[in-house]
């Protein structure tokens, strides 16, 4: 069968590559073509444009390349037509990705989600573009299957791909992992701060401002896969900080507490057992913009799947230096980790077990045979 898949940013590109191999190992003649990253071409297949291509964050940087952004939709749907696929899977990223299923759908290609778009947190009305453009729909978070049965849409709960990448990582030797790396036998801070230029940057300047605070511990950040070193350098040189680039899982897997941009990386640190802060600051203007639209009362998917505070939230003006350290203070505090824990272990509970992509895949070489 033939299959094109389409992810974008890292996370998309993680369970991207999960899925294909789950597609390989249920289609011994799986022949696939994918919008993707390097994880998602080391599984095999054909990459047609890497996620780089289209990293726009927000509604003024989206705006402002409108013209590369239609040219690439114009790639995107000459490529399907050309490749003639049995069925395009979409993996999140709603902006690009439903203008696509639109067209697809339209031209009689079989549609599969997998990994819903956050209509569940704003502009819920593109529910009924799904229901009209979308086969089937296969979703990882358990709160959002109740939300789609209220507009009548029947979708699939699968679990979340992320414990599978998590539980099949291979383990870590700590004492290794600091010697190559230089590390210090110091607890470790690890920072997150995104995966794009904006936010990193935003993010990054007010993380490095309490390193001289706490000297007891080691700060490291931990360098997306989307980013060249040489954009970390200035930050690396001006602070007491150390840098490892692509390997996040290992690095959390040794920390003692993180400070992590709000996104994945929020429910990867939970589903690591590390307790964090979430910050995020983004462009004034589109923030304003967010704040009309999202009717969310967390913007943490920890808080979002236990429907309650298990971590801070330090969000606009509440992302500053003050704030940060206070909130890094509360979770090195004993007690207060005891709590995360078992918050934590309640959380991994809550996301149905393993086996997520093995269960999507199952699906869908299923359907496109019927």
């Amino acid at each position: 069968m033939k299959y094109y898949i389409l992810a974008g940013e890292a996370s998309g590109d993680l369970h991207g590559a999960n899925l294909m191999k789950a597609l390989i190992k249920e289609d011994k003649n799986a022949n696939i073509r994918f919008w993707g990253g390097d994880l998602m071409q080391a599984v095999g297949g054909t990459l047609v444009e890497h996620y780089k291509a289209r990293a726009f964050m927000g509604f003024t940087e989206v705006l402002m390349n409108l013209s590369k952004i239609f040219k690439l939709i114009s790639l995107c749907k000459k490529d399907i037509k050309n490749f003639s696929p049995d069925v395009v899977i979409f993996i999140d990223n709603s902006g690009f990705n439903l203008r696509i299923a639109k067209w697809a759908k339209q031209e009689g290609f079989k549609t599969n989600y997998y990994i819903s778009p956050q209509v569940w947190a704003s502009r819920a009305r593109r529910v009924n573009a799904i229901k009209r453009d979308i086969d089937a729909m296969y979703v990882i978070l358990p709160f959002v299957k109740p939300f789609y049965k209220k507009h009548s849409y029947d979708v699939t709960f699968v679990g979340h791909p992320l414990i599978d990448a998590i539980a099949n990582r291979a383990q870590v030797d700590e004492r290794v992992f600091k010697a190559t790396y230089k590390l210090e036998e110091k607890p470790i801070i690890a920072l997150l701060p995104g995966s794009r230029k904006q936010e990193i940057t935003k993010m990054l300047s007010v993380m490095l401002s309490l390193i001289d605070n706490y000297p007891k511990y080691q700060f490291v950040i931990a360098g997306a896969p989307s980013q060249d070193f040489s954009f970390y350098e200035p930050f690396i040189k001006s602070h007491n900080v150390k840098f490892i680039p692509n390997k996040t899982y290992d690095l959390l897997s040794i920390s003692h507490a993180a400070l992590v941009t709000s996104g994945t990386a929020t429910l990867e640190t939970a589903l690591f057992k590390v307790p964090q802060v979430v910050c995020y600051k983004g462009n004034a203007l589109s923030y304003y913009i967010a704040k009309r639209i999202i009717t969310l009362k967390f913007i943490s998917l920890v808080n979002l799947i236990m429907d309650r505070e298990v971590v801070t939230e330090l969000i606009q003006n509440d992302f500053n230096k003050a704030r940060l350290t206070k909130e890094l203070d509360a979770i090195l505090n004993p007690e207060i980790r005891k709590k995360i824990f078992v918050d934590y272990y309640e959380l991994e509970s809550a996301l149905g077990g393993t086996g997520a992509s093995a269960k999507t895949a199952k699906l869908i070489y299923k359907s496109i045979q019927a």
